[in-house]
């Protein structure tokens, strides 16, 4: 691969190398004077991430971690502005949100890091999978290190990538330390690029530190890549030459070692090289370097003179979710034919995929089989294998592609086959796309769709309420239909919604159920509760499978004037419509099937209790599920469920 450069090349190439070197020694000095909070150094390393990001595209994307300064200097992002994020500043990329390099950009196309170090991967899978769908013959590249290549996140992203054939360059940083921790303790393996037999890739090991090996190799297989998509891994060979970050130092290090590798820094062999063929001398290297030095002492000074931030809450919370109109579209015209909940999640599935060209969907077993409960039958014929996607059983992986998606203007959905199994994915959900929007103004146009609930005897790992465990997390929707009408219509409004949205379907509802439903597209905004029923006597707050038990139970007691609420959204909750019908009757009664300790129905008593205390006659009861995981035995869960305690409370509230 090697090749002839002009002595000008040599020299930008060096310009380039250099720049992140003098950029770090200010910064040492920046955090002795308490100007930045941390550090994490790529002293040693610039090679690397300055040979990967001069052999990219500028308009591709690359994907970057701690050590990585010389992408962002190499994409030429001004030093004023890339300071002002090191030290919080509002004319920084995150807005004093986050630290150093856990930005992105789409302006420079990087995507910078969050602190789950393996979670970068899938979304490079998705920002690939765009390229492969958008037929743009662009590659994209994402940084990982030796340590963040233990994590589930890296398997699961290079194993879908090669049964995709993604166009990817996987770039692993070994620099033999995961902070502490040698790499006689993280893996067994010699190489890396050993990895390649196993996931059926293409695999190389090179030398990290040596640039021009760097820069002709991503070269190579970008261009490779590019005409015949396919992901290749990369082991760059380097050495940590500082501190994990710099309060952890280098104490745990062999005595010697950082020695061992002085003579192997790609700076100085660079300089060496470009010495023997008369490009430089020590004079004209020492002239760089001042050049350099007062360039960043300048950007530096520029961006200390920029004012701190003054907190504004308004501007943070609208930060938290990308805009959007919640707008009602109502049904062109009225049906009277009744489909089952089933049915109506199918057919807005339907209606989004015909309205949204760039829609992709992700699941197990959603394509020719249809999904484990056959929602998406007949989807892969009417809509191809591109935007129907079989997944290998990787939740982390798919869910941070849909990240990935959206950074690229596409819209995703994944399916969960049962709700239960989105531990798997949860940190791409809950650090990844709930904080996109309020980091860096990516939005995340993601619906994962999760059928979930008990009733049907299935056991504790696929009958969990798990609704609660997102409700807490600022930038997600959470929607929770009780009807197939509002289930289509709500499904819709989700795909409208560009901000991640978590979509739960009770799936005992799903065959049991059928209403009238519209024909036709048509949407429920979020954050309008339905009253099902009206009611003078008190109010029963509640969603989804919480609904069809107090209609039950209310037939069962016609003496009982009460008023039904349904949220149908949890995150936004209609906090109006709950309050004014509990000002009217004075009672309230919040229904939940999941657990009762943690439930979200806690923050909707806590709320009436607040607001309306003096205007309330009785106290506010709760009810949910017994606090245990759910059993597997259909009389266990019988006794599980809230049907038997909601029954006896409402008598209780009744008559208080």
């Amino acid at each position: 691969m090697a090749t002839t450069y002009s002595d000008s090349q040599y020299l930008e190439f060096y310009k380039k190398i250099l720049l992140p070197r003098m950029i770090e020694e200010r910064m040492l000095i920046g955090l002795r004077q308490g100007k930045i909070s941390k550090w994490f150094s790529s002293w040693g390393q610039e090679g690397i991430s300055v040979g990967t990001a001069l052999a990219m595209h500028p308009d591709e994307y690359m994907l970057t971690m701690h050590r990585n300064l010389g992408v962002f200097t190499a994409r030429e992002i001004p030093l004023k502005r890339l300071f002002a994020q090191f030290q919080g500043k509002a004319e920084g990329f995150t807005k004093g949100r986050d630290r150093s390099f856990h930005f992105g950009t789409q302006e420079y196309k990087i995507v910078g890091m969050i602190s789950h170090l393996g979670s970068q991967m899938g979304v490079a899978d998705g920002i690939a999978l765009a390229n492969l769908l958008q037929k743009n013959k662009q590659a994209t590249l994402v940084f990982t290190g030796d340590g963040g290549a233990s994590e589930g996140d890296f398997h699961e992203a290079v194993n879908t990538a090669a049964v995709w054939q993604l166009p990817v360059i996987i770039i692993v940083e070994n620099n033999q330390w995961g902070l502490s921790t040698p790499s006689s303790e993280q893996f067994r393996m010699k190489s890396f690029a050993d990895k390649g037999i196993g996931y059926g890739i293409d695999a190389v090991s090179i030398d990290g530190n040596n640039f021009l090996e760097v820069y002709e190799t991503v070269k190579h297989w970008a261009e490779e890549i590019r005409k015949n998509p396919r992901p290749v891994l990369i082991e760059c060979m380097t050495f940590r030459m500082r501190g994990h970050e710099e309060a952890s130092g280098t104490a745990y290090y062999p005595e010697g070692l950082i020695e061992s590798w002085e003579d192997k820094d790609p700076i100085l062999r660079f300089e060496n090289l470009l010495k023997e063929k008369g490009i430089l001398t020590d004079k004209s290297i020492q002239k760089l370097r001042n050049d350099l030095s007062e360039f960043v002492l300048s950007e530096l000074e520029a961006a200390d003179a920029l004012p701190k931030i003054i907190p504004n809450k308004e501007t943070e919370i609208n930060d938290v979710f990308a805009p959007f109109s919640n707008e009602e579209f109502v049904p062109k015209s009225i049906s009277n034919r009744e489909i089952r909940f089933i049915d109506a999640i199918s057919e807005g599935l339907d209606e989004a995929m015909k309205l949204y060209p760039e829609l992709v969907f992700m699941g197990q077993d959603i394509a020719k089989y249809g999904g484990a409960f056959k929602v998406t039958e007949g989807f892969l014929d009417k809509y191809g294998k591109d935007r129907i996607r079989n997944t290998p059983l990787c939740e982390a992986a798919i869910i941070g592609a849909g990240l990935g998606l959206s950074i690229s203007g596409q819209k995703s959905m994944i399916e969960m086959q049962f709700s239960d199994f989105v531990t798997e994915g949860f940190n791409q959900i809950v650090n990844n796309l709930a904080k996109a929007h309020y980091r860096w103004n990516q939005n995340a146009d993601v619906v994962v769709r999760m059928p979930t609930g008990g009733g049907v005897a299935a056991g504790p790992y696929h009958s969990q309420s798990t609704e609660a465990w997102f409700t807490k997390v600022p930038g997600l929707k959470v929607i929770y239909p009780a009807t197939p009408e509002d289930a289509k219509g709500l499904l819709l409004q989700s795909f409208a919604d560009p901000n991640p949205v978590m979509y739960f379907e009770h799936k005992k509802l799903y065959r049991s159920l059928k209403s009238t439903v519209p024909e036709g597209y048509y949407t429920v905004p979020f954050g309008k509760a339905r009253i099902h029923r009206k009611g003078e006597e008190l109010s029963i707050i509640t969603y989804g499978m919480g609904v069809h038990l107090a209609l039950e139970t209310l037939k069962k007691h016609p003496e009982i004037d009460a008023e039904i609420v349904d949220l149908r959204t949890l995150v936004p909750w209609d906090k109006e419509t709950v309050l004014n019908s509990v000002r009217k009757t004075g009672k309230a009664i919040v229904l939940h099937e999941d657990t009762l300790i943690s439930g979200f129905g806690g923050e909707i008593a806590a709320v009436i209790s607040e607001e309306l205390f003096e205007e309330l006659d009785a106290p506010v009861f709760r009810v949910g599920s017994m606090n245990t995981p759910i059993p597997f035995d259909a009389e266990l869960e019988k006794q599980f469920l809230p049907d038997a305690e909601f029954e006896e409370k409402l008598f209780k509230l009744w008559r208080y």
